[in-house]
């Protein structure tokens, strides 16, 4: 068992897979390069429609990097299950954990409709919808992976298995968060991690302090391992002024500090990120 927690925050790479990391061969370039450059994780967000950009499969590619790194922790950040049915989602990741010998982290989360993910293939785009799906979603995944008989006849799903053999790794999952709501935040402490990801800013040592707060009064227990990841940017090799304050932040409580790459950016500002390995602090 890979442990996952501890007093020193893991370092983590976070792009999409698409525009200059569109092709899947680039981003499993870009893992084996984290690895040798001393990064703890990469991590894929989870899209299906990038207009007038190439894009790729998450979890397809994140196969190929279980087969290509040895020591590298990664995960989709984030897949939605209520886009992705949950039993897909479950079998994925058992596939990817196995292949990888228990690297695999998941990340959850609503999803976005900002590019149609949801909407143009006539997916729920309701949030109140979406969110229940979240919740039962995730019961699914959990009954799946653990072997038991599982008989369920939710809202939104119908799932009728036998007693199968449990999964040979622990999956944890970590929960995304763009707004304080007491309801995510909940469902986060029933989980493994949470991902505080507002749109507009980087999360600061306060707002992981109020984090830390909220999952208390949700009924996260005191001493539980869990993590509490973070994404902006951070490593000098942008070659602008830093105005994250990392150390802050860990003592605020981040375990992972997630490095972002941007489809906006030259793939060659990305590989130099990269190569310069994690920030030091």
């Amino acid at each position: 068992m890979i442990d996952l927690t501890g007093s020193t925050v893991r370092h983590a790479v976070y792009l999409p897979p698409f525009g200059p990391f569109g092709e899947p061969g680039v981003l499993v370039d870009l893992a084996v390069r984290a690895e040798a450059a001393g990064w703890d994780g990469f991590f894929l967000w989870d899209h299906v429609v990038a207009d007038t950009m190439p894009i790729a499969d998450p979890w397809t590619t994140l196969g190929a990097i279980a087969h290509a790194t040895s020591r590298l922790l990664f995960g989709p950040m984030i897949t939605p299950p209520a886009r992705r049915r949950p039993w897909v989602v479950a079998r994925h990741a058992s596939t990817v954990s196995r292949l990888s010998g228990g690297r695999l982290i998941l990340g959850t989360g609503l999803g976005s409709d900002e590019s149609g993910d949801f909407s143009r293939f006539g997916e729920q785009t309701d949030l109140l919808t979406r969110s229940a799906m979240f919740d039962e979603g995730l019961d699914v995944i959990r009954a799946i992976w653990s072997g038991r008989r599982f008989d369920h006849d939710g809202a939104h799903y119908q799932v009728a298995l036998a007693e199968a053999p449990p999964e040979p790794f622990p999956i944890p999952i970590w929960v995304a968060s763009s707004t304080d709501n007491p309801r995510v935040v909940r469902r986060a402490a029933l989980c493994d991690g949470i991902f505080p990801n507002p749109e507009d800013h980087t999360p600061t040592a306060e707002e992981i302090a109020e984090t830390h707060r909220a999952l208390g009064l949700a009924g996260l227990e005191p001493g539980r391992p869990f993590d509490v990841a973070v994404a902006g940017n951070a490593s000098p090799a942008w070659e602008e002024p830093i105005k994250v304050d990392l150390p802050a932040l860990g003592q605020a409580g981040m375990t992972w500090w997630m490095e972002s790459l941007m489809h906006l950016d030259p793939l060659e500002l990305s590989q130099k990120i990269v190569d310069a390995g994690p920030p030091r602090w």
